[in-house]
């Protein structure tokens, strides 16, 4: 018999979906089996009544499909019945976050969407209306209401979705479930996205920042010097360790990353692309790093059993590891604090590379330093050194040609001298 289980919108008041689950049993060893499952929406406008009387059609057919063994075979497998099968493959590929994210578009957007239709069968003319109702769905806030600003989905957020699809149909044809991918994005209008400019700090507006930071608490300096000196990602930062640190030659090793998911605990994972690498630091951090050691010791000692006994380099009051959430949100204030201009938290890496690259670095050792895996992802910030560098030629021009209009002004006589 299947399980019927209510999917309530963030306020609770309004179902937003089913999920029915049918019980496969057990295998070979006695272990239980994954059950079927599947996910119905209710279309809009539809009564309780309505909702209900197909709501038990759909769990009649699908409980029929499971008795028959049809459920599984490529030619009956629908898409909804693949998801499960997908999410446990990206497993060991995708990061948890991402597997996360992808777990949730699939389950909100993708399936009540196409769900219902067998992979055999989707066509690129589904995809296309898909991303069509995409386009033309709203925004909505972390609190459910429209946001006004911004009330249609941004193409780029349109894409995310759709490549989430992709990636599902990608593997079906690796697993020769169907012959090709009907969301190939060269089958399909899309929408044009604008590439975003990466978000730097100048070299006058780093040092501004750094320059505010001295009046701040110590650890956060420390946080944000070793952001813009090592190029770090913010989950990289928060995972690190003291012992991670060699206070004689001015290394630091990068091994671990630091994630939350909703409703979990903070969880650790090794670096993106799994690029474990050892960056040299100037002797200025290190010492700020030191005393920041120096500092836990003391806090130690005075909370005695209340603190957390770790090595984390970052850490909340009572010594466990910090939020990968808190930097984002501390930096966002620090900036408006001292006046500065609003820029993201990522926006340090950004300009870590970029200054790396305009005072003469080679592009491999910024590549290593980031722990990029492909250099065509450094390959980005080329573009940002020449708009500076452009910049910095046009600043000199207008110079030259101040004092040149100064110069001869002096030397011209004014048209009273011409006069007399």
């Amino acid at each position: 018999m299947a399980n019927i289980s209510k999917r309530m919108d963030k306020d609770k008041n309004k179902v937003i979906s089913y999920r029915i689950r049918v019980s496969r049993g057990y295998d070979g060893q006695g272990k239980k089996l994954k059950p079927y499952e599947m996910t119905y929406k209710p279309e809009k406008g539809m009564t309780e009544r309505q909702i209900e009387k197909e709501l038990q059609r759909q769990v009649t057919l699908f409980e029929e499909e499971c008795k028959k063994g049809t459920i599984g075979t490529a030619a009956n497998l629908k898409l909804r019945d693949f998801i499960p099968q997908y999410l446990e493959i990206k497993k060991g590929t995708l990061s948890p976050r991402i597997h996360f994210e992808y777990e949730r578009t699939l389950n909100d957007v993708i399936l009540p969407a196409l769900g219902h239709i067998k992979l055999t069968e989707l066509r690129t003319i589904h995809v296309q209306t898909f991303v069509n109702q995409l386009q033309g769905d709203v925004r909505r806030k972390k609190d459910g209401t429209i946001d006004e600003k911004n009330p249609k989905l941004s193409p780029a957020t349109v894409r995310r979705k759709l490549t989430v699809l992709q990636s599902v149909l990608t593997q079906a044809v690796k697993l020769g479930l169907i012959s090709q991918n009907p969301a190939d994005s060269k089958r399909l209008s899309l929408p044009k996205v604008t590439t975003p400019k990466i978000e730097i700090f100048s070299k006058q507006a780093a040092a501004r920042m750094l320059e505010c930071l001295e009046d701040e608490p110590l650890q956060f300096q420390v946080l944000v010097q070793l952001a813009i000196m090592s190029g770090c990602r913010c989950g990289e930062l928060c995972a690190l360790k003291f012992s991670d640190f060699d206070y004689e030659t001015c290394k630091m090793t990068v091994e671990r990353s630091a994630y939350k998911l909703k409703g979990q605990p903070i969880a650790i994972k090794p670096p993106k692309d799994y690029e474990v690498r050892t960056i040299t630091l100037n002797p200025h951090c290190i010492e700020l790093v030191k005393l920041l050691q120096a500092e836990k010791r003391r806090e130690a000692q005075r909370l005695g059993t209340a603190w957390k006994d770790s090595e984390w380099v970052f850490t909340q009051a009572n010594g466990e590891i910090i939020n990968p959430q808190t930097p984002t949100v501390q930096f966002s204030k620090f900036l408006a604090r001292h006046g500065l201009e609003h820029k993201k938290f990522h926006a340090l890496r950004h300009s870590s590379a970029t200054l790396l690259l305009y005072g003469g670095a080679n592009i491999k050792t910024v590549q290593q330093r980031l722990g990029h895996a492909d250099i065509v992802t450094t390959n980005k910030y080329l573009h940002a050194v020449q708009e500076a560098d452009e910049q910095a030629a046009n600043i000199l021009q207008d110079m030259f040609i101040t004092q040149k209009k100064h110069s001869a002004e002096q030397a011209e006589p004014s048209i009273m001298q011409k006069i007399g």
